[in-house]
């Protein structure tokens, strides 16, 4: 996904902390482009660049239009975002991971993709919203279902990011034939230890098999528990040999 051609566009914003926090929000996930329905001049600077903090350049190169369909005019698809359901909601709406795979494609041909967000209060009418192509639900509980402005810009473009990035996955589970030789270490290391002349190896071996296989361990994980094992092994052997001196 290309992120350069990623836009999020604002509509009728009323708090100007909020549009700093969103400048702050696009910058996390490195989304640049910010459009605004509206006037500058009605959002107070100062306000805005508090909370945009080091993003505030996201706010200096804003640009302003009088309409949705204006300030998505050079885009391939717009997604208008809203909680409401209905016949004039645009039916169908697309969870945020759902758009952003739409986003990659679209972006990646050279298009621009723009993600909609309403007025802090009321959202997106149903004429701003029908000036979108489709639409995008955050499912939220029924008990408080209203996201802040900032909140839902930072999911939205996560995903985005995300997408752009193969998934970002926090690390990847280590396969079970990976996961035997750790076990392998073990099983080694309490041998030279002594520790099979009163415990079964093979049932040791299959304990901690099944209790690691539940862990997922990555890589990493892996390997500081061969060190651990390795290295309790070698203090044992090291001080047995002291004591036979």
């Amino acid at each position: 996904m290309n992120m350069d051609n990623i836009v999020v566009v604002l509509v009728r914003p009323e708090e100007s902390r909020n549009v700093g926090a969103v400048c702050r929000a696009m910058a996390n996930s490195a989304v640049h482009t910010l459009r605004i329905v509206g006037r500058r001049e009605d959002l107070d600077d100062g306000k805005v660049r508090v909370l945009a903090i080091h993003a505030a350049y996201i706010w200096e190169r804003a640009e302003f239009f009088d309409s949705v369909t204006a300030a998505t005019a050079d885009c391939t698809v717009s997604a208008g975002t809203t909680r409401r359901r209905g016949k004039k909601r645009k039916g169908k709406l697309f969870l945020p991971e759902e758009f952003a795979g739409n986003a990659g494609r679209v972006t990646d041909g050279g298009g621009r993709a723009a993600i909609v967000f309403g007025n802090e209060r009321t959202g997106l009418t149903d004429e701003e919203l029908e000036e979108c192509s489709c639409g995008v639900t955050i499912p939220s509980s029924d008990e408080f279902a209203s996201l802040n402005l900032s909140h839902a810009v930072q999911i939205v473009c996560y995903e985005l990011f995300r997408a752009a990035n193969g998934g970002l996955t926090g690390y990847t589970p280590i396969s079970l034939s990976r996961l035997d030789q750790t076990v392998g270490v073990i099983t080694e290391s309490l041998a030279q230890m002594g520790f099979f002349q009163r415990v079964t190896g093979d049932g040791m071996a299959s304990f901690w098999r099944q209790v690691f296989s539940r862990a997922s361990l990555s890589e990493g994980e892996a390997q500081y528990i061969e060190k651990t094992f390795h290295k309790a092994a070698g203090l044992f052997v090291g001080r047995g040999r002291e004591q036979d001196r």
